[in-house]
């Protein structure tokens, strides 16, 4: 009994067994298709574009990273959609100014500030820094990230502390307020809710 038909031109053909070349040729241009149209849509989004950026020179390197397990933490860091004062008093609203209140720079409290900057984190900065080296913009750390599981790791480890102390020193001051801040627009209104929810404890 003779098995289905074998077409040598790989041209395709009803009932037919794909070559093993074709299969492999398949899988790689159904990948470089998938990498185009992330590329592509990287560069119509509008959301956390400091992190698109950072991302697109690496992009194939990390999807493909073995090592690649996003948190809830870290991913507030990498995108600055988290409990940083930029974001809560600007996009959320339940900040009234976006100072950072865990220094004395009177900076703006940015995942950047958190990251680099900000001498409440030094000691974490410290390991941080011992792991991936002192290089700490976006780009830098995502190309570390990337390459290496160790690399991941630190970064992640360093969100955790951080991100998670950030909560709770927001959970602090929204305990010790005695007003709501101010209802803004509805669609606010309901990102201030969903937030403040997500900040429940676990």
């Amino acid at each position: 009994m003779s098995g289905p038909a074998v077409d040598p031109t790989g041209r395709g053909g009803a009932g037919r067994v794909p070559l093993p070349e074709e299969i492999v040729r398949w899988r790689k241009e159904g990948r470089d298709d998938l990498f185009r149209r992330w590329e592509e849509r990287l560069a119509d989004t509008s959301v956390s574009r400091r992190l698109v950026e950072a991302v697109r020179p690496v992009l194939r390197q990390w999807v493909e990273a073995k090592h690649r397990e996003p948190t809830y933490f870290l991913t507030q860091l990498l995108t600055g959609h988290g409990c940083f004062g930029r974001y809560l008093c600007e996009v959320v609203g339940i900040e009234s100014d976006p100072g950072c209140r865990h220094c004395a720079t009177g900076a703006v409290d940015t995942a950047e500030h958190t990251l680099a900057v900000c001498t409440a984190w030094d000691a974490q900065r410290a390991t941080l820094t011992g792991a991936i080296g002192r290089d700490l913009s976006l780009p830098a750390v995502v190309r570390s990230m990337a390459g290496s599981e160790q690399s991941w790791a630190a970064v992640a480890s360093f969100a955790r502390e951080v991100m998670a102390a950030k909560r709770e020193a927001l959970r602090e001051r929204e305990r010790a307020s005695e007003t709501l801040p101010p209802r803004r627009a509805p669609a606010r209104g309901r990102r201030r809710t969903r937030y403040a929810a997500a900040l429940q404890p676990t």
